[in-house]
């Protein structure tokens, strides 16, 4: 690849998977500079860092932004790219370099971790459309806030699970910290009552464990929530996950892992390109693997919103 100095910025979070990607790094930017020629580093310091770092880079030029992180840190890279109902470099597309405690989205797209394959498709720089989700919600100071996701929004159980997953130890690995919360949640959680209207003509009081408005597949460190999510097709797939009684609910929890969610009786799948949630009760929202504040939410779809560098079709085999 023969690229300008500078085209490429690379942000990485030395944070994610619990500090193995800061002492990883060296390793990735040797390889990725021997691939990939010059580019950039901005290393996050804390929570906000990779929008503010990414939308720096794009402003002083640069057109591929590599994430080297986790769900939560290309949340932030993304949010970075987007600025009121579009982005602020429309040429410009992401990279992945997927290093985190869940990693769900590349679940769902032809995107591999093994650093080689990668660089590989970041190397070949091939672009493809993307929706986005954009959300507005409460942030946890009561202020309105908005943002953009690239994989599933959560309400119910998912907040309270990002809750204590991100005060807790991830030691463990995704998978192990996202099943723990999970059931400790799941002990300690009430019904929430949601009135959940979608532009589907849905419009109902709710009694639910979660709700799902899923952009891919996966999420919860594996959590199998959506299986028919594509992130091309312009249209969110929203699971609604009822009123279980805990004994149901701890009976059917391998179903949430392998795929036979959508057969249970008391778990509705629908399709919408706008979703609305409120609440008297407070009930936390999951974003990407993070907790960023509470009901009342507006979810709306943004078709073909970013650019990312992908080996092929987005939709899974």
């Amino acid at each position: 690849m023969n690229r300008a100095s500078g085209e490429i910025a690379f942000v990485v979070n030395p944070h994610a998977a619990v500090g193995a990607v800061g002492k990883e790094w060296p390793r990735i930017e040797k390889r990725s500079r021997e691939r990939l020629g010059s580019f950039r580093t901005y290393i996050t310091r804390g929570p906000g860092d990779a929008t503010h770092l990414t939308r720096n880079a794009l402003g002083e030029g640069c057109e591929i932004i590599v994430c080297v992180g986790g769900d939560g840190t290309f949340n932030e890279v993304i949010n970075g790219f987007m600025e009121g109902e579009g982005t602020v470099h429309p040429n410009a597309a992401v990279g992945y370099i997927a290093r985190g405690t869940g990693c769900d989205f590349i679940k769902t797209v032809p995107l591999p971790k093994d650093l080689e394959k990668a660089l590989d498709i970041i190397e070949k720089g091939q672009r493809v459309s993307m929706d986005l989700g954009r959300i507005e919600y409460k942030d946890n100071g009561g202020q309105t806030a908005y943002r953009y996701f690239h994989n599933v929004a959560s309400f119910g159980l998912g907040g309270e699970v990002d809750e204590r997953v991100n005060r807790t130890t991830k030691v463990f690995g995704g998978f192990f910290s996202f099943i723990w919360a999970t059931l400790i949640s799941v002990l300690l959680y009430n019904r929430k009552h949601i009135r959940l209207t979608m532009d589907n003509g849905f419009d109902q009081m709710v009694t639910v464990l979660n709700v799902a408005v899923a952009n891919g597949q996966y999420h919860g460190g594996g959590m199998w929530v959506s299986p028919e999510a594509r992130v091309n097709d312009g249209k969110f797939h929203v699971t609604v996950i009822g009123d279980f009684s805990l004994p149901e609910v701890l009976w059917h929890l391998p179903k949430l892992y392998n795929g036979k969610l959508m057969g249970l009786q008391k778990v509705s799948s629908f399709t919408a390109t706008r979703v609305e949630a409120r609440s008297e009760e407070r009930v936390l929202l999951d974003l990407d693997g993070e907790q960023p504040g509470r009901l009342p939410v507006t979810v709306e779809m943004v078709p073909g919103a970013l650019k990312l560098i992908a080996d092929g079709p987005l939709s899974p085999s």
